[in-house]
């Protein structure tokens, strides 16, 4: 399993935006097998940082879903939506594997 760990850097005066954008992607990994681990906004401290975690089974599966992604009509509306609101000015994309007991 790998997970993709997301680090954003939001428009704190936009937060009413961003989560909109977030609550589209979020069955948007899901639709193309991945395991959304949700999205955590600002609530103390920096008001200005947002995360998001989801995972696939393997990094090949994430390399399927973001081909599939770039064709999708859904994903492309998402993508539609980032662009008129600017709701995020960056973000980092880590991927993580999971240690369990």
């Amino acid at each position: 399993m790998v997970t993709c760990y997301l680090r954003y850097v939001i428009d704190p005066f936009k937060l009413k935006e961003f989560e909109h954008y977030a609550k589209l992607w979020i069955p948007l990994v899901e639709k193309f097998g991945g395991k959304h681990h949700g999205y955590f906004m600002p609530h103390e401290g920096a008001n200005d940082i947002a995360l998001a975690l989801f995972s696939f089974p393997s990094l090949a599966d994430y390399e399927q879903y973001r081909a599939k992604t770039s064709e999708d009509p859904e994903c492309q509306a998402a993508m539609k939506y980032y662009a008129e609101t600017k709701c995020f000015l960056s973000y980092e994309r880590t991927f993580m594997r999971p240690v369990f007991k």
